[in-house]
């Protein structure tokens, strides 16, 4: 898919405006975060163990540099110091590749890493990726959805109706 359609297409997914199951994932509040093992848009292998002992937020959203993915992510950048403060590490996920996540990166300043899940493993272990109307039309794609996961790997938060431009705020106040 090229960006301009993609970015048509993502464009819509601002704050709730997207039309989907509600809740898609079947994972809740007290279950065992899935693990994972997977390389960071930096080539740094990674696993989600190696975030044992600390307070983790996983978000994960449909597409670098949308509008709304952006803002989200920017949320999150901006409240950085205030989240960190708090214990919490920061980890974000799309299907979009390396390179397209390291200009996301650079382009917005993000202290955390992102990674590509372009085969969609720990979106679907997640529960996160499924089918998407909008338009009348139906795809498959990311439900923008964020966990916080606890010290011991449990899951502490989910968020299914992220506030895109206050999503760390949500966070902080939950």
């Amino acid at each position: 898919m090229n960006s301009g359609i993609k970015k048509s297409i993502y464009s819509f997914l601002i704050a709730g405006t997207s039309q989907h199951s509600a809740d898609m994932t079947s994972l809740k509040v007290g279950d065992r975060a899935p693990q994972f093992e997977t390389v960071l848009h930096d080539g740094t292998q990674i696993q989600l163990s190696d975030y044992a002992g600390k307070k983790l937020i996983l978000f994960f959203y449909p597409a670098d540099d949308t509008p709304g993915c952006t803002a989200a992510a920017c949320s999150l950048r901006d409240a950085y110091s205030e989240l960190s403060e708090k214990g919490y590490q920061m980890l974000g996920v799309s299907p979009d590749s390396e390179k397209s996540h390291d200009k996301f990166i650079k382009k917005f300043a993000f202290p955390f890493p992102l990674f590509p899940d372009v085969d969609q493993t720990v979106m679907k272990a997640y529960g996160v990726w499924g089918p998407r109307k909008w338009m009348g039309r139906e795809f498959d794609g990311v439900h923008r959805t964020t966990f916080v996961i606890n010290e011991q790997g449990t899951i502490e938060q989910i968020f299914t109706k992220v506030d895109t431009k206050n999503h760390a705020r949500q966070i902080l106040d939950a």
